[in-house]
């Protein structure tokens, strides 16, 4: 199929059964996309809705995101995930502020010069905000190349990548961009998904991949390998109030910026870490289920212990805090909200584990 007919049709899908309502479409201001293009980076529409409006609520200028302290737009990330793109979000607010006026770039180089913004994601804001021509290489995007050109080999590979740019790029008409860009942004999350509905895709008279019956096959999978497996101990100190001890994790390794429970490597390792960090002896341990938390590259198993003790003084440590039943304005590592909402309704119910 020529490009020419290629956009063609995709438009007139578009036109017919396009996505025109997402919250971020209603005045699609650049701060409004940029804010949705983060959120949408490996997160579905469905899952982002809430979230976006939350966040935008919360934060509907750039300027006020930029002066918002890490702890509360954390806290409105909490349970979105990959939470680098929060903190990413935060730093490039403060930039946009104070080396570009308070506006987001219009040039591509300078736009993905902002913390977290790759080529496809400015791509997406200089094609949906205003016009300009760029395209987009996203996940739904390769999905959908790969299999109407049949392109071999996994996506991650330098090789594969460079040609799904060139097919991107030449796929990308020069009017109404921001249509197209959506058009086959949902294309690739409605039609061509993992287990494909080629009956409703305007493509599938010239998909390669779906005249050969094998749609599936593309992309190439990533070669798989065994996610190792780590494990740590949650311990979920617990004082006379009720309240359990959270401590602030540094900002580089998982959960980076957000509030978790202090860990150590072994239960019987607690002692020691209560004795050495907080001068007291837990009255009583009663061990959780293990808890599993997948990563990208990895699994980790989690022990959580529930350690009771009794302190004379408040402790004022630096990054550390006492968390109570009513809920505050912190970035929550998923886990660890989790763990919180069954202690909540333990103690609401009287069913203390202690």
């Amino acid at each position: 199929m020529p490009i020419r007919t290629f956009n063609q049709y995709l438009l007139r899908w578009f036109d017919k059964y396009g996505r025109t309502d997402l919250p971020w479409q209603c005045d699609p201001t650049p701060y409004r996309v940029w804010i949705s293009e983060i959120m949408l980076q490996q997160t579905q529409v469905n899952t982002v809705i809430p979230y976006y409006q939350r966040f935008m609520e919360k934060f509907p200028e750039v300027q006020i995101l930029a002066d918002a302290l890490l702890d509360e737009v954390l806290h409105y990330w909490t349970g979105l995930g990959y939470y680098a793109r929060a903190r990413h979000l935060h730093l490039a607010a403060q930039q946009i502020c104070t080396e570009h006026h308070g506006e987001l770039p219009t040039d591509l180089n300078h736009l993905m010069r902002l913390p977290g913004i790759g080529r496809s994601t400015a791509g997406a804001i200089l094609a949906l905000a205003y016009g300009q021509r760029y395209p987009i290489l996203d996940g739904n995007v390769k999905r959908v190349l790969c299999r109407y050109y049949a392109l071999e080999g996994w996506v991650g590979e330098k090789k594969v990548a460079e040609k799904l740019w060139q097919l991107a790029d030449k796929n990308t008409p020069t009017k109404r961009v921001a249509d197209y860009t959506q058009a086959i942004m949902d294309l690739g999350a409605t039609v061509c998904t993992r287990r494909p509905q080629c009956g409703l895709c305007p493509f599938s008279s010239n998909c390669v991949a779906h005249k050969n019956g094998c749609e599936t096959a593309y992309p190439t999978p990533k070669p798989r390998k065994k996610l190792p497996v780590k494990t740590t101990v949650f311990i979920m100190l617990q004082n006379p109030l009720g309240e359990v001890l959270l401590e602030k994790r540094p900002m580089k390794g998982i959960w980076g910026g957000l509030w978790s429970f202090p860990e150590c490597s072994t239960v019987d390792e607690i002692p020691k870490w209560c004795s050495q960090h907080l001068d007291v002896a837990p009255l009583k341990c009663d061990t959780w289920a293990l808890l599993r938390h997948t990563f990208t590259h990895f699994h980790l198993e989690i022990t959580p212990v529930l350690v009771r003790i009794e302190l004379d003084q408040v402790v004022t440590l630096k990054n550390i805090l006492w968390y109570g039943t009513q809920p505050t304005a912190l970035g929550l590592a998923a886990p660890v909200v989790r763990l919180l909402t069954k202690l909540t309704r333990n103690q609401k119910t009287g069913e203390l584990l202690l």
